[in-house]
C-alpha cells in the first residue's frame, strides 16, 4: 500500500473516531460547568465558609444533569413527548452540522436496543471476490438474505441488497465493534477478517 495513502487514511480514520468522543467530553464538561456556576450562589448561601464549594457545585451539577437526562428520557417515551421530539429533530436538530454523526456515535457507544441489525456478515455484492462489511437485516424462507451495507463514516446511510446465501458470509463479530470499524472508515476491520478465517 502507498505510504502516503496509508498515512492519510489512518489519520482521517483516527479523526473520525476521536472527534465525536472529544465533542461528547467537551459538551459534558461544558454542561457541568454551566450548571455548577448557576448553583454556586445557592451553595454559598447554604454553606458560606466551606472550601469545598466548587466540588459541591460540580457534584450537584452532575446530579442535576443525570436527573434531567432521565426526565427527558421518560418524556420522549410518552406519545406526546416522542411526537414533540420527532418534530424538533426533523425541523431543527438534523440541520445542525454533525448532529446525526454525533447521535449515531453516542447510540453505538451506549448500545442501541432497537437496532434492526441481527448479525454481521461479509457479503459479495458484485459476485466476485470483493467482500464488503454488512449487517443482516432479514432472512427469507428460500435461504436468501436482505443486508444493509453502510457507508463510512456515517453508518446510517448505505444501500440495501437482497442476496442469495452463497454471497453472504455471516461472521461472529459484535455489532458494536463493526459499527466502530465503519465509523473509523475501515480501521479495525482485522477483527472481521480474522473471524471470517475462523469460520
Amino acid at each position: 500500500m502507498n505510504i502516503k495513502v496509508f498515512l492519510k487514511t489512518s489519520l482521517l480514520g483516527g479523526v473520525v473516531v476521536i472527534l465525536p468522543v472529544a465533542l461528547l467530553v467537551f459538551i459534558a464538561r461544558w454542561l457541568v460547568e454551566l450548571v455548577a456556576q448557576g448553583l454556586q450562589p445557592l451553595i454559598r448561601l447554604l454553606d458560606p465558609d466551606s472550601t469545598l464549594q466548587l466540588y459541591a457545585a460540580n457534584g450537584v451539577a452532575i446530579l442535576v444533569l443525570v436527573g434531567t437526562c432521565f426526565a427527558v428520557g421518560v418524556l420522549v417515551r410518552t406519545r406526546l413527548g416522542g411526537w414533540i421530539y420527532s418534530i424538533l429533530e426533523e425541523r431543527l436538530l438534523k440541520r445542525a452540522p454533525g448532529y446525526s454523526l454525533l447521535k449515531d456515535t453516542v447510540k453505538q457507544f451506549i448500545g442501541n436496543e432497537t437496532s434492526p441489525f441481527s448479525s454481521v456478515a461479509l457479503v459479495r455484492i458484485f459476485g466476485n471476490e470483493t467482500r464488503v462489511s454488512a449487517f443482516i437485516t432479514d432472512t427469507h424462507p428460500d435461504g436468501s438474505y436482505t443486508v444493509f451495507v453502510p457507508t463510512g463514516p456515517n453508518p446510517t446511510s448505505g444501500n440495501i441488497y437482497h442476496l442469495k446465501a452463497e454471497f453472504v458470509e455471516p461472521i461472529d463479530v459484535p455489532i458494536e465493534d463493526t459499527m466502530r470499524s465503519i465509523i473509523s472508515c475501515g480501521a479495525g476491520s482485522t477483527l472481521l477478517i480474522e473471524a471470517s478465517e475462523k469460520e
